[in-house]
């Protein structure tokens, strides 16, 4: 018998579906804002800047079969942790303009964050599509039009 090939050692990480990620990015641009505005005083950029890193891991972590819901969900993460920063004018209305201000004038962020959500997804699905094309398992197998395996 012959050894099999070495593999390289593959990154452990969670695998999470559209809602999970969803979820995990939502809440933690919710805290990451609290914490920004805590201990920055509520700076746009320092909430920019830790916005990168949670797109590239909703992207990395979300499931093979969800990987598309991924670019979608880091903008709507970016603006549910833009509510404890945005400039509160009072009331309602007010919140809700310093919001969609603070959307507009850190729309660069935004743009990059959902780019490196968006090209790690790409990546990780040609890889995907590759790994099935040679005949390797990545996984469950995929669920046929009968939602049948």
């Amino acid at each position: 018998m012959r050894p099999r090939p070495a593999q390289p050692p593959r990154l452990p990480g969670p695998r999470l579906t559209g809602l999970g990620g969803g979820l995990f990015s939502g809440t933690l641009m919710f805290l990451l804002g609290l914490i920004d505005q805590l201990l920055f005083g509520g700076s746009l950029t320092v909430y920019g800047v830790l916005f990168l890193p949670v797109c590239a891991l909703t992207a990395l972590w979300v499931r093979g079969g969800d990987l598309l819901t991924a670019p979608v969900l880091v903008p709507i993460a970016f603006a549910v942790g833009l509510l404890p920063l945005a400039d509160d004018g009072g009331g309602v209305a007010g919140r809700l303009m310093g919001l969609v201000t603070a959307l507009a004038t850190q729309a660069g962020w935004l743009y990059g964050g959902t780019l490196i959500a968006g090209v790690t997804v790409i990546v990780r699905r040609i890889r995907l599509v590759k790994r099935r094309r040679r005949g390797s398992p990545a996984g469950p197998a995929p669920a046929g039009p009968t939602g049948q395996a």
